[in-house]
């Protein structure tokens, strides 16, 4: 299972996080897992041509119910959750556009669905949470 592979620890142990937002860009889906379960699928979307959202894993460095892109002319960025230097999954207005390449790199998010994870990393704490982004 995806959860079990996705180990982390430091000093040589090893623990699993208790929640893991797993985006796949190559299918733009994101895979939620709580305890290694799966408890939702949605569709995102990532960098469009010319952007890059960068792959690797991360914890949550800082969340904002609303935030605002100062590079993006102040777009709205509900339910932020930042995870690598400015790169945040969060809501979108764009929601046709989700399921395709369409950011600037961030994973945008149908907002219900930014709402219900922000939520859940917040209950389980940015410290238990790991944001893993694959080809």
């Amino acid at each position: 299972m995806v959860a079990a592979a996705i180990m982390f620890g430091s000093g040589g142990e090893s623990v699993a996080a208790k929640l893991v937002a797993k985006v796949d860009v190559s299918s733009q889906t994101m895979t939620v897992l709580h305890r290694g379960r799966v408890i939702y699928r949605w569709k995102v979307s990532t960098a469009r041509r010319g952007y890059v959202t960068p792959r690797g894993q991360w914890r949550p460095k800082r969340m904002h119910r609303m935030w605002h892109s100062r590079k993006y002319d102040m777009s709205p960025m509900p339910y932020s959750i930042f995870y690598h230097r400015g790169y945040a999954i969060h809501g979108t207005n764009a929601i046709s556009r989700l399921g395709s390449p369409a950011s600037h790199g961030c994973v945008r998010l149908h907002t219900s669905n930014a709402a219900r994870l922000y939520s859940l990393v917040k209950q389980v704490g940015p410290g238990n949470t790991r944001v893993v982004v694959v080809d």
